[in-house]
């Protein structure tokens, strides 16, 4: 159903010569603008309009920079899709500028703290979980049944430990586990292990015969925890069948359970916080609403300390020049353009590139290229210096602004941002998506205010209203970075996380298998 209300469109930089038509459900042909632009055609929803005549060839310019090429003449006011634009290269990656212009550090922002869990490590969490990690599929079927029991049987007992979480993957034998590739899965699953919610008492599942190793997976020298009493379950050790092995399973977790159950919250600055941000099912929106607001929140968090990581290679790869010249500085740029040209090589061997970068439902909520979508997904990266880049699977420890490598799968992006150790997730959406962590809460925030209203209780900030005019991209940042330090003291539950809603864990494995 078309809006009855007066037509409106948002326009985000003065170069533009499209806008996007906010109106739900779209507008008809006739509709005018105050402006005096009248559609020519009926454009639906947050798709893009025409501001002037653009002949053919002539560059289509969205964010104040050319997200495609009139592929024939678009007459003013019409509907600027997809199927009317050619997009541009990618940025060459050997000119983009280093360091050139790294914004002056913000004023401090003091005083702001959470109730988290303190490690021994330094590092805090903002739930207290006991993980079990797998070292191969095998005994993923096994580890799910001892859970199951775990969280019937034991759970109850100890009041204070928020949950059980099994770290199963489709990992660990039948691959080739000396390529050079084989390093990302295998760091990810030790840093997801080292994760700060689990407070150092992780379990470690194996099968006994696996290629991956429980020493493989974490030596005793980068986890002491395995050095004390022990950690580590081996299936085919068990002589009594299966009951002994679950047994033995649910024995070891009992025992970690009960120093897991000593943990308190305690104060903690918000500099203790890691905060990954993310996208999906995202529409033109959400470089105007929600991602903005994010960005926001991701400088008053820099501000107060924090670490924040944006991810998702393909949908930042079309910004890259933009991301290396704010750099703090060239050695932070250059890693920047190398894990860019890692990925450009990757997809290239996967007879791929990035226009399998948007999906079908991207297209439909007004994307039309990945270029369009990279221009909004670097909005959630705010306006502070990169300080830093890591790989898929590492650990981040830097605080500010930090690019964590990632494919843009929002589960393969979650699980590497969980290894890298983020305590709170940021997930923007316009199209909507019941997506969830069992390791971290995730804060959904909507493009539109039509999704909130769809989805009251699976959406946990409307950022719509920024559309509509009806609070500021300010304001919704504020609340945004609110709600962060609520959620992380464990006084606000995430909608997600009050469903239950958690997806598996995806391992990014980019080697051979066997």
């Amino acid at each position: 159903m078309t809006s009855s209300v007066e037509p409106r469109f948002l326009r985000v930089h003065e170069r533009d010569n499209v806008a996007i038509v906010v109106n739900e459900g779209g507008l008809p042909a006739g509709a005018k603008f105050a402006s005096g632009l009248e559609l020519c055609e009926a454009v639906p929803e947050v798709h893009k309009v025409a501001l002037i005549d653009l002949a053919e060839g002539e560059a289509i310019v969205r964010y104040g920079v050319t997200i495609g090429y009139a592929s024939r003449a678009i007459a003013r006011g019409s509907w600027v899709h997809e199927g009317l634009m050619k997009p541009p290269e990618a940025p060459p990656l050997d000119c983009c500028p280093l360091a050139t212009a790294p914004p002056a550090p913000l004023a401090p922002l003091e005083g702001y703290t959470f109730q988290g869990f303190r490690n021994p490590d330094g590092t805090a969490g903002t739930k207290n979980i006991l993980g079990i990690s797998t070292t191969v599929q095998c005994v993923a079927p096994t580890v799910k049944h001892a859970v199951e029991r775990i969280k019937a049987e034991i759970l109850p007992h100890f009041p204070r430990v928020d949950d059980v979480v099994a770290i199963t993957h489709p990992y660990g034998c039948g691959v080739a586990i000396d390529a050079p590739g084989a390093a990302i899965p295998i760091r990810t699953l030790r840093n997801l292990a080292l994760h700060p919610n689990f407070g150092g008492e992780v379990l470690v599942v194996s099968l006994g015969c696996e290629k991956l190793q429980p020493v493989r997976l974490m030596p005793a020298s980068e986890l002491p925890v395995l050095a004390g009493e022990p950690s580590v379950a081996v299936l085919q050790d068990a002589k009594q069948g299966f009951g002994e092995i679950v047994a033995n399973i649910m024995t070891l977790a009992e025992k970690k359970l009960e120093k897991l159950n000593q943990r308190r919250r305690v104060t903690c600055p918000a500099s203790d916080l890691v905060v990954g941000l993310q996208c999906g099912g995202s529409d033109a929106l959400s470089g105007v609403t929600a991602n903005p607001a994010v960005g926001f929140a991701a400088d008053l968090l820099v501000r107060a300390g924090a670490t924040v990581m944006f991810s998702e290679v393909t949908e930042v790869r079309d910004a890259a020049h933009l991301l290396t010249a704010r750099a703090a500085t060239p050695d932070v740029a250059r890693a920047f353009v190398r894990e860019m040209a890692w990925y450009d090589d990757y997809l290239r061997l996967g007879g791929a590139d990035r226009a399998a970068n948007p999906t079908p439902g991207n297209k439909q909520g007004g994307l039309a290229n990945v270029v369009e979508k990279a221009m909004g997904s670097i909005a959630k990266a705010g306006s502070t210096a990169l300080v830093g880049v890591a790989g898929p699977g590492e650990r981040v420890t830097q605080k500010g602004l930090v690019f964590a490598a990632t494919p843009a799968s929002d589960f393969i992006c979650g699980t590497l941002q969980l290894a890298a150790s983020m305590n709170v997730h940021i997930f923007t959406t316009g199209r909507g998506t019941p997506y969830g962590l069992a390791m971290a809460p995730v804060i959904k925030v909507s493009t539109n205010s039509g999704l909130k209203r769809r989805w009251p209780d699976l959406i946990d900030v409307d950022a719509g209203r920024i559309a509509t005019a009806e609070r500021t991209v300010e304001e919704i940042g504020w609340e945004i970075f609110s709600l962060v330090l609520e959620v992380a003291s464990g006084r606000t539950k995430v909608w997600a996380d009050h469903w239950g809603l958690h997806n598996e864990f995806a391992l990014f494995n980019p080697g051979p298998v066997t």
